[in-house]
């Protein structure tokens, strides 16, 4: 009677420690799990492009254009191979009727306010109006060297930096690139409705007839969008595949 009770007892006994050791494998993979998740959910870069990434800011402001405040960049992670071209975006090639501006400037032409927000106009493309859009949202933001290359949304933006925020904002960037990498994105010479003109040292662009560009923090306004032009020498003219 003994030993029928000790082989019951020695039974009961591994049974209950299979039964730990299944419960303590499956805590520690919901564990590693959420961990898992927490890591990717702190890696999403906020903006609205989802492919966006973090690069070394390179270029700054042209020293002969303005003198804008030099402020330190704080350190940034540079990741991956830099891509040089224009994600190709099904949005911009649908919705490109009328495919360029009429010779009627009150309807291809933007507007800027007297307040430095740029009105797009009304017949350009969606990708236009959001490039436009995203330009306002930072359009007074300080020049900071730098700045939109270590993230997305910052406290400040160079003219490079600036550029990238617009152009990604519509989905045509995957990434920032200062203005020597942006000489050699896109499609070259002008655009119908948006054109970069870009150097080693500066960058700035023109969207439906009104430049965007950091010399403007300078002006009465403090934007960057500006109805005035400025001459175009010395700059490489890109443009967006298909605008």
């Amino acid at each position: 009677m003994l030993s029928l009770l000790v082989a019951v007892a020695a039974v009961l006994i591994v049974v209950a420690l299979a039964s730990s050791g299944g419960s303590s494998d499956s805590a520690a993979d919901a564990s590693s799990s959420s961990r898992l998740d927490a890591r990717a959910a702190s890696d999403v870069i906020p903006t609205s492009n989802s492919h966006a990434q973090v690069v070394e800011p390179v270029a700054g402001e042209s020293g002969d254009v303005t003198s804008e405040p030099v402020a330190a960049s704080a350190p940034v992670k540079a990741v991956g191979s830099s891509k040089t071209k224009p994600i190709p975006s099904a949005k911009v090639q649908a919705d490109l009727a009328p495919s360029a501006p009429t010779k009627d400037a009150s309807i291809s032409d933007a507007d800027v306010l007297k307040n430095g927000i740029a009105l797009p106009p009304i017949e350009a493309p969606t990708a236009v109006h959001e490039i436009i859009e995203a330009g306002n949202s930072i359009a007074r933001t300080p020049y900071l060297w730098g700045g939109g290359h270590g993230k997305w949304l910052d406290t400040g933006y160079d003219c490079s930096g600036s550029i990238s925020y617009a152009l990604a904002s519509a989905g045509l960037l995957s990434e920032p690139l200062d203005s020597g990498r942006l000489m050699s994105w896109g499609e070259p010479g002008k655009g119908k409705w948006v054109t970069i003109y870009t150097n080693p040292t500066h960058v700035f662009m023109v969207v439906a007839g009104v430049r965007f560009d950091t010399a403007g923090t300078k002006t009465s306004t403090g934007s960057r969008w500006q109805p005035a032009m400025r001459p175009e020498d010395g700059f490489v003219a890109r443009h967006p595949a298909g605008l």
